[in-house]
Parts: structure tokens; sequence; C-alpha cells
């Protein structure tokens, strides 16, 4: 036991300097895929004695590669962002598409997961009664539902308790309070975990619930060995009794594989109890470090039936690289008989980049287009395609009010320079913007009519659209949702509304940044 805690101390300790950095796995990492890199480039100069050869059949590939790209089923923001380097840079353009379009990996992970999702739908079947009253209730919504549960095996449930933290402290108390409730089972998927108070903190009552025979698992993304955690971190968590492992662990090699990530957070406890949001375990994410002023997120915790939904999607996540058949039963609690009418409809729902839907937009898109009075929005990133400016601006235009609240201190700036190319366009049709200016919004919250809303995990950008794992819960007709349009109009208090002139204000040279990013958007 002794041991134990000196061992919890020493993984607790401080954080990578910059040597360690350089010099440890992660300037390995780095070094190795740079030395790939120059091979490759190597090799085509390599080349240049059969310079007439190449440059034919270069010419033929980029054209067949041109014509299969406008060809392909997807935005045409993501063909422009592959034609243009294809047209412009014919060798390294072409083969570029080619390495990402062929890559092992994400076939294994598509593959895979249509495999896990057989297995898992037959205990994410729609109650008929369930779905029927919310026909009689909202229309629009039992369409949207229809949809998720037909594209996602995401059934919407009655009998579900919400409640709603409008900030990350909030969410932090609340989880530490029902982690130490938990009988059998913990799940936790996480996209960022850096070692300070918050996670220091989570991590004690893990190991304790542990060693009582709680059931640990611990999912996160392998972003994390890069800066933040050590390649080795799962195997010593192992060693204090808790089932963990990296998803997609960064490996010094040149893949695309890497580039979905998963962005979900989702807590389960015994079954009955979830959480979601856009709260990572870091410190920053609570107030308790400051990076770039103070930190808006949200959260929401459900209890009762809807958190099937969620287990079953940790527990698909977790068994991507696991052969061994999952007892889904133990970890399910049987559907409540009686339905309560009073706490309406919740449908938790999870995205992926192989599933061939872009889900997330599909339920944002939905909410705009029906829409009666307003949609209001809060997203840290500002990123869109097509079929979003055009729901925003013609939702705004139809007179439905429609206001999104932005950061005005970013985290990342080529982000912000990019997402201020939109605001001219959403200003002219009459969207609202508006900035924190106390700092950060991290938050990824629609909320409308006093009706609907969704708090998750999928930003307003092409990364959470299409590229990345994300998750949600919508809540039609549920108190929260009251509550969370209540917080919205606390945050807008605490802002700043942009205005046609502060786009002309603007400087010239990060308008002209963002105009050249826009370009990449789909990649950002």
């Amino acid at each position: 036991m002794r041991d134990k805690e000196i061992y919890l101390q020493k993984l607790k300790k401080g954080k990578k300097g910059l040597l360690r950095v350089v010099f440890g796995r992660t300037g390995i990492v780095f070094l190795l895929l740079i030395l790939q890199f120059l091979i490759v480039l190597s090799a085509i100069n390599h080349l240049r004695e059969y310079s007439i050869f190449v440059y034919v059949g270069f010419t033929i590939l980029s054209t067949v590669t041109v014509v299969h790209i406008l060809n392909e089923k997807v935005d045409p923001s993501f063909q422009l962002v592959w034609v243009v380097p294809v047209l412009i840079l014919p060798i390294f353009g072409a083969l570029l598409y080619l390495f990402v379009q062929l890559q092992i990996g994400t076939k294994f992970i598509g593959a895979r997961l249509r495999v896990l999702g057989e297995q898992t739908k037959p205990y994410l079947v729609q109650e008929k009664g369930v779905m029927q009253e919310l026909r009689e209730t909202d229309e629009s919504m039992a369409r949207l539902c229809s949809y998720l549960n037909r594209v996602a095996s995401a059934p919407v449930y009655q009998n579900t308790e919400i409640t709603y933290f409008p900030l990350g402290e909030d969410k932090f108390e609340e989880m530490k309070k029902q982690l130490k409730k938990a009988e059998k089972f913990i799940f936790l998927e996480y996209f960022i975990v850096e070692e300070g108070y918050m996670w220091n903190s989570i991590l004690d009552i893990l190991v304790e619930k542990a060693e009582q025979g709680v059931e640990v698992r611990f999912l996160y993304d392998g972003m994390c060995s890069i800066m933040l955690l050590p390649y080795s971190y799962p195997k010593k968590l192992c060693q204090l009794g808790i089932q963990c492992k990296m998803f997609s662990p960064i490996k010094p090699m040149l893949s695309t594989h890497q580039n979905n990530r998963d962005h979900r957070k989702i807590l389960v406890i015994d079954g009955h109890t979830a959480f979601t949001g856009g709260i990572n375990l870091a410190d920053e994410y609570i107030n308790e470090k400051v990076r770039f002023g103070h930190w808006k997120d949200t959260a929401v915790m459900l209890k009762g039936d809807a958190v099937r939904s969620f287990t079953m999607m940790f527990l698909q996540m977790w068994n991507i690289d696991v052969r061994k058949p999952e007892s889904y039963e133990r970890y399910l609690l049987p559907l409540a008989k009686k339905k309560n009418r009073e706490q309406g409809y919740v449908c938790a729902y999870g995205d992926s980049p192989f599933d061939g839907e872009s889900i997330g937009e599909e339920v944002y898109l939905e909410f705009l287009h029906t829409a009666k009075k307003y949609v209001h929005i809060m997203t840290p990133y500002l990123i869109l395609d097509n079929a979003m400016i055009r729901a925003l601006t013609c939702a705004a235009k139809a007179g439905i009010e429609v206001i999104i609240i932005m950061p005005h201190v970013p985290d990342k700036k080529y982000a912000y320079f990019l997402a201020r190319t939109y605001y001219e366009e959403l200003l002219r049709a009459g969207v609202q913007i508006y900035e924190y200016t106390p700092g950060f919004v991290h938050a990824k919250l629609f909320v409308s009519d006093d009706a609907k809303a969704v708090v998750g995990t999928i930003n307003l950008d092409f990364r959470s659209l299409y590229l990345h794992f994300e998750c949600a819960a919508m809540m039609i007709e549920n108190p929260a949702v009251r509550t969370v349009e209540k917080d919205f109009q606390n945050t807008l208090l605490k802002c700043q509304r942009m205005t046609l002139e502060d786009c002309k204000r603007y400087g010239a040279g990060k308008k002209m940044m963002g105009k050249l990013l826009r370009i990449l958007a789909p990649l950002m």
C-alpha cells in the first residue's frame, strides 16, 4: 500500500520541461517525421533525369485525380482544398491525395466500428411509444431523432434528468461527488488530460475506487503523448488498478489516420449517470490556471435512460482494438417502465469520421431550419462550410434571431483570423455576433425557442464536423433547456457586440492572413 502511494505521488510531479520535449519521445517523433518527408523529396529529386516521362505520367495522374475528386460525394470545400494543390503542384499534390486516400489505418478503424455498431445495435432499440409521443409534441424533432436512430443507433429517451453546468468548476465539483458514489464501474473518455489539480484530484478518487473493486476504464486521445503525458502513462495507471489506453497513439510515421482524433468527453458511472460537454481534464478548464483570460465552458449531467447511449459509445471506442467479445449487458440498466413526460426527451448521439454522415452538422442545421423565434449559439471556432453559411444567413434573413457568442481572447490566433473572415457576410445577413470579453469561450451549444438544446463536444469547424469523433446530448422540452438559455443570456451581458465598423477597422494584415487560411479551412 505504501509503495502504491509513493508511486502515485511520483506520477503527479511536475510538468515536462523544454529539454524533455526536445530530447524525449516527442522530439524523436517529429525528427523521424521530418526525415521521412525529406526521403520522399529526395526520391522525387532523383527522378529529374527522367523528367519528361515523370511530367507526362504525373500530368495524367493529376488529371485522373482531379476528375475523381470532383466526382466524390463530399462538401465542395473539401474538393477545392484538394484540387488546388493537385493543379498547382501536380507531383506533390497527387501523391499527397493518394497517400491520404490509401491509408490502411483509417480503413481498419472504420471497418471495426461498423462491426461494433452491429454488435451494440440490439441494445439501442428505439421505443415506439416514446417516438410516437415525440411526433405529437414536435414533428420536426421527431424526424431528426428518427434520422439519428437510423444512421447512428441513437434512440430518443424519456425519463432522463439533465443538470446543466455553466462553468467547468461547477461540473468538476459534481463530477467528484458522483465518482465517489460509484459502486460497479467508471468509464472515462477524454480528449485532453494534463497533470495538475483537476486531474490529480480525479485520479485520487479513481485509485481509491479501483482499490474498492470498482472497474475503472480510462480512454484518452493519443495527442496527449506529444506534450502532456508520458507515452508510458497507460502502463503506469494499470499498475494503479486502472484499465487505461490511448486512442490512436501518435507514432513516428507519415500517416493521416492520426488526423482523426477522439474529441469526445464522456464519463459514465454505474450505467445511471453520465457527463458530457466541452470540459477536458486540465486546470484551465476550471480556471485553476489562466491561459486566455476567463475560461467559459459548459457541460451536462444525465441521469436516467439516455445514459445507455453514452455507455455504448464508450464501449465501442474502447473495443476498436479488442477482439474479445464484450459483455454489454453487464453495464446496462433496465429502461424505466413508467414514463415521466415532465422531463421531455433526450437523445445522446455520437459522430464518427468514418460513418459517411455529418451527424453533428445535420443536428445544427435542423435547429436553424426549424427555428420559430431564435437560435443561440456558443462556439470557440467559426470555420464554416457552404451549408452552414446558408443556414445561418437564411435563418437570420427570415427573421429568426440568430446570435453567436465567440471568444474575445482566442486560444489559436490562426483560427481567430479565419473566423473573422466570416463576420461581415454573417452580419450583413442579420446574424448577431458577440465576443466574450473576459476571455475564451470553449462551450459548444445550440439552444432554440426555449424548447430544444444541444450541449456536447462539437465545434462549428471542419475538424469537429468532419474529421473527429464527437458526441453530444440533445434535449427536447426538457427543463434544462431553459437553464441553458438563461446561461446564454447571462453570458451575453459579458460580451461586446461586433459590427460592420469593427470589420472595417480590423487590420489589413490580419484580413489577408484569414483569407489565405480560408483556402485551407477544411483542414483546420
